[in-house]
């Protein structure tokens, strides 16, 4: 009898009956009344949060490990966004590119650096875990700097000084020094691939999240990983960029290239204080197994249930427990029910002790509801990358823009180029805390919104901004050239393009920050590397997006004797019809966004007495 027993409530932890299918889906919102009484929840002993199972008998060293894992990331992106700030620049008078050709090899840069992460958190989630990813990547970031420095050291690896008289006829680069670059670039976008995705995550495996201790040295690191980060940057806008504007491009790409040595030492010296997990698979597998299965069993049809009676075996739904994990268990819902078929338990699909026997042929109610996040986010996702195509002509045409203008502080100390888009992130820097400790309160008394205003109000906010940044930004062209051409003007100074920076200051401040709050709102704990994933590709598409419209316009405008808008002399182009085309793109996609946002539905919060993540407090970490 009591033999029974056990192996009932064993089986009743394994699947979940039709029935909870069958009925209304479970909504919730800020603006959304509570789910109906009809809705039947997953019991309160399968959602509690069990602690993270770490694949090591060492005991976390926490802080004591911190200085090797900041400092390698802090060199990282010293190395990376230093030569980001500069590099149209050093395309531009370096290499002898036509602007816009730089500002394409610039957005495809960008767009596979940005993109690389989703490999590398893949690699390191399904292979060979965080410790060897980060530190492959880390050499890989040493060999393209050393090749950077190479190249703008050796005379035979970049084309011949070319001066402002010499400007149309100016000898460009050979293939063989094109395919150099593109070999440093590309090391680059290995070290920005495996470090980025994992240097974080890694960073929270020194700590024992199982103590109070532990969490509190937890959300103590958030907060230096984003001050190092906020640091690292406007260094590297300010004193890197201003090294290889004045001073050298060797010394100014060589002394990165130092730093990084110098942290992959660092690194390697903390290896008898790490935890090492290993790696457990990769969520992308799941992802792929549940739309696999779906499809598999597309023919399936869900058997009837009838009232007060128990379904038979056949057609119950897999739903197995959490085991050590951290993971919330996502309820059921009716939405992209075509994929709930993935979980039908066919017979001889489970083992007697609940596994599967193949995983690409039956998924658990969890693997179903992570893809239907992944889905229900991507068209908020995608109007994320207009967004984001107006935030990378920070570091091309807003270069551009600068080299002609007056950069002078004083008599003698002039700005490098490269430098003013530091404008944007000191805007960054400023606003978020204002906004966090005095608009929010304010905010919250009005709405009743915990946050204030809702993360898609916030994006949407962001959206704005960004539209209003590149109608600015013509504006401010159109003066710029006025006044160039003009009889007897000259250039007009560089903080002309303050208001512009500023705007795409606010942009990154509302969207930016709210996709990444989104994204981390929105999507279970384990699928974290899948946000991280989303949010770099946004970049990535923008880039290229970017690369495209600058492709086009260069081909398809001038004529007639006039030059194209994009062309080499700016005073001769018209840069300002450029930003206006992508401020109409960013109007279009506002109302695509607001009829997105419209039908969106925010997750269910499924388990009982919720408590903070970690990823809450790591938002908060952002946030202060």
């Amino acid at each position: 009898m009591e033999v029974e027993k056990s192996k009932k409530n064993k089986q009743s932890g394994y699947f979940s009956w039709l029935a909870c299918c069958t009925k209304s889906p479970p909504i919730s919102s800020s603006t959304s009344s509570p789910p109906s009484p009809e809705v039947e929840f997953p019991e309160k002993d399968s959602m509690v949060l069990l602690p993270i199972s770490k694949i090591t008998k060492r005991k976390p060293a926490g802080w004591k490990a911190m200085p090797y894992v900041l400092g390698n990331e802090t060199f990282e992106r010293l190395a990376t966004f230093g030569l980001m700030g500069n590099f149209m620049i050093f395309l531009l008078t370096k290499f002898n590119m036509e602007q816009a050709s730089a500002a394409n090899v610039l957005n495809i840069w960008f767009g596979v650096t940005n993109f690389a992460p989703l490999i590398g958190a893949f690699i390191s989630d399904a292979y060979v875990g965080r410790f060897w990813t980060i530190g492959v990547a880390s050499f890989a970031s040493l060999v393209g700097m050393g090749t950077l420095t190479l190249i703008a050291w050796k005379p035979e690896l970049h084309p011949p000084p070319c001066t402002q008289q010499q400007l149309p006829g100016c000898q460009g680069p050979t293939t063989p020094q094109l395919c150099v670059l593109f070999l440093a670039l590309g090391f680059l976008s290995i070290a920005t691939g495996g470090i980025r995705p994992c240097s974080l995550p890694f960073g929270v495996d020194q700590f024992d999240a199982t103590t109070d201790e532990g969490r509190k040295g937890i959300n103590s690191f958030f907060n230096w990983y984003y001050t190092t980060f906020t640091v690292v940057l406007i260094l590297a806008l300010t004193v890197v960029v201003y090294i290889q504007d004045s001073v050298s491009w060797v010394l100014g790409f060589g002394i990165p290239a130092a730093f990084m040595l110098g942290s992959i030492l660092l690194f390697f010296f903390g290896t008898r204080l790490y935890v090492y997990v290993k790696p457990e698979g990769s969520v992308f597998s799941g992802i792929a197994q549940a739309v696999v299965s779906a499809y598999k069993k597309r023919k399936v049809k869900f058997p009837a249930v009838v009232e007060g009676e128990v379904p038979a075996a056949f057609g119950v739904l897999y739903d197995p427990p959490l085991k050590g994990t951290i993971v919330t268990k996502l309820p059921l819902t009716n939405q992209y029910r075509c994929l709930n078929k993935a979980a039908i338990a066919l017979d001889g699909e489970v083992n007697p002790d609940g596994s599967r026997v193949n995983p690409w042929t039956l998924c658990s109610i969890q693997q179903i509801e992570e893809v239907k996040c992944l889905i229900k986010v991507m068209p908020v996702w995608a109007s994320g990358i207009v967004c984001f195509t107006a935030i990378v002509q920070q570091g091309t045409f807003t270069v551009s823009q600068a080299l002609k203008m007056d950069r002078h502080l004083g008599p003698k100390f002039e700005i490098p180029p490269g430098t003013v888009i530091v404008i944007s992130m000191i805007t960054l820097g400023l606003w978020v805390p204002l906004y966090d400790w005095v608009l929010v309160p304010a905010f919250r008394r009005i709405t009743g919104h915990e946050g204030g205003i809702t993360l898609l109000q916030r994006i949407g906010t962001g959206i704005v901004f960004s539209v209003l940044s590149m109608a600015v930004a013509g504006v401010v062209e159109k003066k710029r050239r006025d006044s160039a051409l003009s009889h007897g003007g000259g250039p007009i100074s560089v903080m002309w393009l303050a208001p512009q920076l500023i705007l795409l200051g606010f942009c990154e401040a509302f969207n930016i920050i709210g996709q990444i709050e989104f994204y981390y709102k929105e999507f279970p704990e384990n699928m974290s590397s899948v946000a991280n994933a989303l949010f770099f590709c946004t970049f990535s598409l923008a880039s290229y997006l970017s690369s495209f419209i600058v492709t086009i316009v260069h081909r398809v405008t001038g004529g007639g004797g006039r030059p194209n808008w994009l062309t080499n002399d700016i005073n001769a182009g018209r840069v300002d019809y450029f930003y206006y085309v992508i401020a109409g793109m960013g109007v279009v996609n506002f109302v695509y966004f607001l009829i997105v946002a419209r039908k969106y539905n925010y997750k269910v919060r499924a388990h009982f007495g919720e408590e903070k993540s970690q990823f809450d407090d790591e938002l908060d970490a952002v946030k202060q």
